[in-house]
């Protein structure tokens, strides 16, 4: 039998470990100190943002803050520590990133999102259902077929289809110019490239509500992605020699591959990653589904309104999704602050 005196010390030793190791387990809020995320202006990584400030503030009493820039100005400063948490980070996509990661400044954490997709598209309407235009369509391939090119084609070079590209000066206007060459498309195609990010999702809603064949690029998570039914065409499988030909601005065009697969985390400063675990833990499981991503984008735009009022409304009506990634008592706080 232990000596009362030892048992006592023991047990006090015991509860010692275990305060200081819940203390340490929420040290980082606990201290006072303001969880700062970069301050995202895209649509998607703003409205991640602004629910993962709602998640720690409500839930576990944590200051936060974010501050506005680009990419590139964020992704510095959260390798410098000015910024804590960057919600929406494409990985392998930013060489300010990637160096930073392979200086061990920051780190990728959890999946924000999973099954991101950027590629061409045409409506559903065009290839399912009754009366559907293309029901063969299937493939970019298929569009050199001169049934195809007639179906999309140019009201101002009706002898060619038009193929809906980014605007002038995006990442993804060069790859999809070049893709048009390496697929064969340049001669029967029209590179159309409107002025703004803007024009091209006023294009694709407004061909889309006239029920009219179109072609185009996009990606996802966005709102254009929530509002409306589209089928991403098949391409050639991803290779990198491919990407690198066609992302290359001396590149050959011989062949064309489909876009590479996306991996989006949450790009986190690697001091701060070992200084708060709790909240690694709370990132670790927050993946959000992309349809739910979609369908938050197309409220904003349907209803006007900012990222901040479809954070709110995310976490009033999606409780049976982020729920799982805090705890029992944090839910309950959340719930009842958002009320």
């Amino acid at each position: 039998m232990l000596n009362s005196n030892l048992k006592y010390a023991l047990l006090a030793a015991a509860a010692f470990i275990g305060v200081s190791t819940g203390t340490a387990q929420a040290s980082y809020c606990g201290d006072g100190k303001t969880v700062t995320f970069a301050g995202i202006d895209w649509e998607s990584g703003a409205f991640i943002t602004e629910v993962m400030k709602e998640i720690l503030s409500k839930g576990y009493d944590c200051k936060v803050d974010s501050i506005p820039g680009n990419s590139v100005t964020l992704e510095q400063a959260t390798a410098n520590n000015d910024v804590q948490i960057f919600a929406e980070e494409w990985i392998g996509r930013s060489d300010v990133w990637n160096k930073a990661a392979e200086a061990g400044q920051v780190k990728s954490v959890g999946k924000t999102f999973v099954g991101a997709a950027e590629g061409w598209f045409v409506p559903e309407y065009l290839v399912k259902g009754d009366g559907a235009k293309a029901p063969d369509l299937k493939s970019v391939q298929q569009l050199s077929d001169p049934k195809f090119v007639e179906l999309f084609t140019d009201p101002e070079e009706p002898t060619k289809g038009r193929f809906l590209n980014c605007p002038s000066g995006w990442t993804c206007e060069g790859v999809n110019t070049a893709k048009l060459e390496a697929y064969k498309l340049g001669e029967t195609y029209v590179n159309f490239r409107p002025g703004t990010g803007t024009a091209l999702d006023a294009a694709i809603a407004a061909a889309y509500l006239q029920q009219e064949p179109m072609l185009f690029y996009y990606w996802s998570p966005t709102a254009i992605m929530g509002k409306y039914k589209l089928v991403q065409l098949e391409e050639p499988a991803y290779s990198e020699a491919c990407w690198k030909e066609l992302t290359s601005a001396d590149g050959k065009r011989d062949a064309g591959c489909a876009f590479p697969s996306v991996e989006v985390a949450y790009g986190v400063n690697s001091t701060f990653a070992g200084e708060a675990p709790e909240i690694m833990e709370i990132l670790e499981k927050a993946t959000f589904p992309l349809e739910e991503v979609n369908a938050s984008l197309a409220y904003m735009t349907d209803q006007k309104v900012d990222a901040t009022a479809a954070a709110k409304n995310f976490l009033q009506t999606k409780a049976d999704v982020w729920g799982g990634w805090v705890s029992a008592d944090a839910k309950a706080r959340i719930e009842a602050a958002v009320k």
